[in-house]
C-alpha cells in the first residue's frame, strides 16, 4: 500500500438544512487498495459518509482529499473526472430495467464520450468488447442481450458491478449492496467485490448491517453511531463483543 492515502477525511461535518447532524468530526484515512467495511444502525451516517466521497452529498465543513487533492471545490470537468474514477453501487441496483444488459453496462462508459454520442449509443468496438469482458468478470456474459428486468436481484447487482468496471474506477463505493439479496447471492456479490479489490487494487468501501459479513470480508472495520466514528480497527484486532457495541443506543 502506498504512503499517501487514497481518501482522507479531515474534521468532516455534515449538517442538513433541518439541523440534523449527518456526520460529526470525521477523521480517518483510507489507504490505496483497502477493503473497508462501514457498519452501524440505519441513520448512523453510513450512506452520508459514502456519498461525500463522490460529492453526491456536500459537506458542511472540513476537508475530503482523494489522492491528496481536496475535492470540495471541484466543478465542471474536474468533478466529472472525479466521479469517473469512483464507481457507485446502490442497494436498488439503479439499472434501466427495460434496457438490455449490454446497454446498462455500456452506460458506465458515458463519461468518456460527448453527450450526443452516448445518447445515440455510439460506443466504440473496443468499449463494446470491454462490456463483454466486464460481464465475464461477474460471470454474466451469457446475459448480454437479456433485458435487465428479466434478471434476478443478484444478477442485476452483478450487472451494476460490471457497469462500474466500465469506468476503470480507482474506488468502488457500495451502499448496502446486498440488503435485498438472499444469503447465497450475497456471498456471490461480496466475493466479486473482494476479488476486484484484490486483482485490480481497487479501493472498496462497503456499507453493511451484518457484523458477520463485515468480519468475513473487511481488511478494516469502521463503526458509525449518530454520525460519529465510534470504532476503527484492522480486522486482526476486531472482536465481536467490541463491534456489537457499535449497535448499542446512546
Amino acid at each position: 500500500m502506498e504512503a499517501t492515502p487514497m481518501i482522507s477525511f479531515k474534521h468532516v461535518n455534515k449538517i442538513y438544512d433541518n439541523g440534523t447532524v449527518g456526520l460529526k468530526d470525521i477523521n480517518f484515512d483510507i489507504p490505496h487498495g483497502e477493503f473497508l467495511v462501514v457498519v452501524g444502525l440505519s441513520g448512523a451516517g453510513k450512506s452520508t459518509l459514502l456519498r461525500t466521497i463522490n460529492r453526491m452529498h456536500e459537506i458542511t465543513s472540513g476537508e475530503i482529499r482523494i489522492e491528496d487533492e481536496a475535492i470540495s471545490q471541484y466543478k465542471g470537468r474536474s468533478l466529472r473526472l472525479l466521479r469517473r474514477k469512483i464507481g457507485m453501487i446502490f442497494q436498488n441496483f439503479n439499472l434501466v430495467k427495460r434496457s438490455s444488459v449490454a446497454k446498462n453496462v455500456l452506460s458506465g462508459r458515458v463519461s468518456y464520450y460527448p453527450t450526443w454520442k452516448s445518447i445515440l449509443g455510439l460506443f466504440s468496438a473496443d468499449d463494446r468488447q470491454k462490456a463483454v469482458q466486464s460481464l465475464h468478470r461477474v460471470n454474466l456474459a451469457e446475459k448480454l442481450y437479456a433485458r435487465a428486468d428479466e434478471l434476478s436481484g443478484g444478477q442485476q447487482q452483478r450487472v451494476a458491478i460490471a457497469r462500474t468496471l466500465m469506468q476503470d474506477p480507482k474506488i468502488i463505493l457500495a451502499d448496502e449492496p446486498i440488503a435485498s439479496l438472499d444469503p447465497l447471492t450475497t456471498k456471490t456479490v461480496m466475493d466479486i467485490l473482494k476479488r476486484l479489490n484484490r486483482e485490480d487494487g481497487i479501493t472498496v468501501i462497503v456499507n453493511l448491517h451484518s457484523v458477520a459479513l463485515a468480519r468475513e470480508y473487511a481488511d478494516r472495520i469502521v463503526g458509525l453511531r449518530a454520525g460519529e466514528v465510534v470504532y476503527d480497527e484492522p480486522i486482526a484486532k476486531v472482536t465481536e463483543a467490541n463491534l456489537n457495541q457499535v449497535y448499542q443506543a446512546g
